[in-house]
């Protein structure tokens, strides 16, 4: 015994029909719509929709500029070129400290070493034993200078690698700097241009939406909130342009013999099917 309803092809549901719509006969696919609204108004959602997407897209563009990954990375190698520049200046300011206090220390060794040399060359020790021993201090001090001079001359070399890596970074932290100014030129100038088109597609969305019936527009608006930012979509060729599933047999002879002030919904995507002459019917 053969199915009582043949089956419909994948992908394909009878048309939706506003709650409350009943047929009146089996041969005769007329139903009485919830909601009605003039063809022209219909055509209009379309033209509120396509604003819709328009701001959509916008708001996308305006998160995906490229600028704000470039100025994103600008800035976090300009924080680590910081860093890294205020080690080098503090590594300078270390070594400059350090190269003082090492010559201060040369320096008094060598005053020191003065003072014996001239004890010993004014003749005035004359025991021998002393004579040996200053003879041997200012020997050993002269040891001593040498290797605190050798000691000055490495902190220096270490001061002035230290200066020419603060001088290096300075440069690459300036050369960001501009860079990143000069990328946040072009952000502004983007967000401008796409700030006074949303403002031109806004001000044209309240004109023409302000201008559909409420309960049409607050339909639209719950399911644009249900559908990803889609609420009406065209018939094009017999085609939902919603979800892009095209409608069997029977959907196409339901939606030509519904009224045309019928507001009717694709039952695949659930969204508002408006009817245009490029519907195929």
């Amino acid at each position: 015994m053969g199915p009582a309803h043949a089956r419909l092809p994948y992908g394909h549901r009878p048309l939706d029909r506003p709650r409350g719509a009943v047929r009146h006969s089996h041969t005769e696919h007329h139903w009485s719509p919830q909601l009605n609204a003039a063809p022209a108004d219909q055509i209009r959602l379309l033209d509120v929709q396509d604003l819709d997407t328009r701001l959509s897209q916008l708001a996308h563009k305006r998160r995906s500029l490229p600028e704000h990954e470039e100025i994103q990375t600008l800035e976090a190698d300009l924080s680590q070129l910081r860093d890294l520049l205020v080690a080098a200046q503090t590594e300078e300011s270390d070594t400059a400290r350090e190269q003082t206090k090492a010559e201060q220390d040369v320096d008094q060794v060598r005053q020191r070493a003065a003072r014996d040399q001239q004890r010993l060359d004014s003749g005035m020790v004359t025991n021998p034993k002393d004579l040996e021993s200053l003879q041997s201090e200012i020997a050993s001090l002269a040891k001593r200078q040498s290797d605190l001079e050798d000691v000055v001359l490495e902190v220096m070399e270490r001061r002035e690698s230290a200066q020419e890596r603060a001088a290096e970074l300075t440069e690459r932290v300036e050369s960001v700097q501009q860079r990143t100014a000069e990328a946040e030129g072009r952000r502004d100038l983007a967000l401008e241009s796409i700030d006074h088109e949303v403002r031109m597609a806004t001000k044209e969305r309240e004109v023409v939406a302000g201008a559909l019936p409420a309960d049409l527009l607050k339909l639209y608006e719950k399911i644009r909130e249900q559908q990803g930012g889609v609420g009406a979509a065209k018939l094009f060729q017999r085609r939902c342009e919603g979800c892009r599933l095209e409608l069997n047999i029977t959907e196409v002879n339901d939606v030509r013999e519904a009224a045309e002030d019928a507001v009717l919904r694709c039952e695949n995507c659930r969204r508002i099917l408006v009817r245009t002459p490029e519907s195929g019917l």
